[in-house]
């Protein structure tokens, strides 16, 4: 299945992201009220970076509170990496297991179309295997 139909009937601009400029203690706000993990962010209007709970702990080791007064684009992983609607979400899974990794910006065209976690496609796959082994179990009691 593709990242296309995963992400079908999402309303991408629902997408909770914010701006490179954004200071760090704004952002961090952000995630905690939203209860997210990451923010897709933009800057001059294309997808720049993820803002993750990873960059807040590694920044905090590195320059303590004073870290909430830079801005996001200073602290965010960057360059973003992206998947085209069309991947597969099993190749998207491998993805994020190699580049360790927990988000994806859907990227179609240029402009980000939905935004994905890890949790999304182990979802996906859980149900996927739940469904062949019902029909497993059906095969097997209708033999």
């Amino acid at each position: 299945m593709s990242i296309a139909r995963l992400i079908a009937g999402r309303d991408s601009a629902r997408t909770v992201s914010c701006e490179a400029t954004m200071k760090v203690g704004d952002a961090v706000r952000l995630l905690a009220e939203e209860r997210i993990g990451a923010l897709p962010v933009y800057a001059n209007g294309a997808i720049a970076g993820i803002f993750s709970e990873r960059d807040v702990v590694y920044q905090l080791a590195q320059h303590g509170p004073a870290m909430l007064d830079k801005t996001v684009g200073e602290v965010m992983t960057a360059p973003a990496i992206t998947v085209d609607p069309a991947t597969d979400v099993l190749e998207a899974l491998g993805l994020m297991t190699r580049r360790r990794i927990r988000h994806l910006p859907v990227v179609n065209g240029g402009a980000m179309v939905g935004f994905i976690s890890i949790g999304d496609l182990v979802k996906y796959r859980i149900d996927r295997i739940e469904s062949e082994a019902e029909a497993m179990r059906s095969y097997i009691q209708s033999a």
